[in-house]
């Protein structure tokens, strides 16, 4: 009787992890939320969470003062009321620690020889001062952000330039986003696409990612690039 031999092929091979930034390496959003809806219930105004969530992972604007006007038919001094927010922005930020399972995951991508990047819709002064402020920045080969492309997310434009840059084939990175914006930009510039959800994106639709989990620290950085990897038992 002859025993068949089996080997373990990959059906791609991954190079490099992309990761977003805003929700992904640190939570930004919530505190954005937060520290307007802190403005918001000073005037007895609710402040839909919809607003905001929508837009997660793009370039698109939201006019918060005008959405306060609206709603409580009140003028307001714009900048008095910017600087009051933007300083507590500020504090609850760096508040916030890097999100669970992130420098693990650096860390073991260093170690498997794994090129990193970051693709990002917001502007390349927030991303590089934050990554900076941690001591992150120079973890990483490449960062792209709205600055670099012509679209931001949910266009594939920000991941097929930061893999571009890494030197690897879309189908050889893991992309690590946390909206429903994100992952369609990764999923239509050909990455693997995992998606990780925040408080603020946990009740979004994501079902178009290739894998969702709670947080990084639910499974291993080797073991998740198996599953992009498609390993598969075949016969040699």
């Amino acid at each position: 009787m002859i025993i068949p031999k089996y080997i373990l092929k990959a059906t791609r091979l991954i190079k490099a992890i992309v990761f977003d930034f805003d929700g992904v390496i640190i939570d930004t959003e919530t505190p954005l939320f937060n520290s307007w809806q802190e403005i918001f219930s000073t005037y007895n105004a609710h402040l839909d969470i919809s607003l905001l969530t929508k837009r997660i992972g793009t370039a698109e604007p939201i006019d918060f003062c005008q959405h306060l006007e609206d709603i409580t038919g009140l003028a307001f001094d714009r900048d008095k009321l910017m600087t009051r927010r933007r300083q507590r922005y500020t504090e609850m930020i760096d508040a916030e620690p890097l999100m669970p399972g992130v420098a693990d995951y650096i860390n073991s991508a260093q170690h498997h020889g794994l090129s990193l990047g970051v693709a990002s819709s917001s502007d390349q002064n927030w991303i590089v001062g934050h990554l900076t402020e941690r001591g992150l920045i120079d973890k990483f080969a490449t960062v792209k952000s709205r600055d670099h492309v012509a679209h931001a997310k949910p266009e594939p434009d920000l991941y097929l330039a930061a893999v571009e840059a890494l030197s690897v084939r879309p189908e050889e990175a893991i992309a690590i986003e946390d909206s429903a914006n994100g992952a369609t930009a990764a999923k239509r510039a050909g990455l693997y696409t995992v998606v990780v959800p925040n408080e603020m994106t946990k009740n979004l639709a994501l079902d178009h990612a290739d894998q969702r989990l709670d947080s990084l620290e639910e499974i291993p950085l080797a073991r998740l690039i198996q599953h992009a990897n498609g390993d598969i038992w075949v016969s040699s």
